[in-house]
């Protein structure tokens, strides 16, 4: 699933430690989130949405290959 999690933490200075900690995940989780090589729990995608104040849809999006 294509995502924008890189570009929004980037634009909020924070880094993918940090941003881990404030979700409760590992750095290892964001990363892989970022890389579209691992989709977020349903739990943490709307926890990434309330941090970032935009609507879900707005932070993933499903694009076939």
């Amino acid at each position: 699933m294509k995502n924008r999690i890189r570009e929004l933490r980037v634009e909020r200075k924070l880094t993918q430690e940090e941003l881990a900690e404030i979700l409760g995940v590992s750095r290892q989780s964001i990363n892989a989130i970022e890389k579209e090589k691992f989709d977020p729990s349903l739990t943490t995608a709307f926890k990434m949405a309330q941090l970032f104040q935009l609507p879900i849809e707005q932070l993933f999006f499903y694009q076939p290959e």
